[in-house]
């Protein structure tokens, strides 16, 4: 029987670094329990009227916070605050798909346009490492805004 995946990350502040992945994958924060959200409402801000509401402390409303696909189909992505800071690469990395299907150098600059957005968004380019076939397609190393590292693959 096969399992059903969420991923953690450690971070500073889970609100910005969610914000980031939800770019990154398309993902979007889900609502509070028992809210329905209208159309356009920003969940973020539904959470910490949430927060408030059930008495969390304004210091703790930030510890928190999660990502789901909204195709229900790729893993729930959680976000918790920690007091340390990263201090080494990681164990276990994402590779982002960025370009299904492309080869050579079509593949190639499709990863820069979206290595290129990422940056935009507060990632970190590391290196790019060129295809070398039959054994890798080519991709591109980056960090996350809090150093946690990914591939555009």
């Amino acid at each position: 029987m096969s399992r059903h995946i969420q991923i953690t990350f450690d971070a500073h502040d889970p609100q910005a670094l969610s914000s980031f992945w939800s770019e990154v994958m398309g993902y979007v924060h889900p609502g509070p329990p028992g809210v329905d959200l209208p159309e356009g409402a920003d969940p973020l801000a539904a959470w910490d009227d949430f927060l408030a509401r059930v008495g969390v402390p304004e210091e703790e409303r930030n510890s928190k916070s999660a990502l789901e696909d909204p195709d229900g189909l790729g893993p729930r992505l959680f976000f918790q605050r920690v007091p340390e800071d990263k201090v080494a690469k990681n164990r276990v990395h994402l590779d982002v798909r960025a370009a299904p299907g492309l080869e050579g150098d079509e593949r190639m600059a499709a990863l820069e346009a979206e290595c290129e957005r990422l940056v935009a968004l507060g990632a970190r380019r590391l290196r790019r490492d060129e295809p070398a076939p039959p054994m890798s397609a080519g991709y591109i190393v980056m960090q996350d805004p809090e150093g946690n590292e990914f591939c555009l693959d």
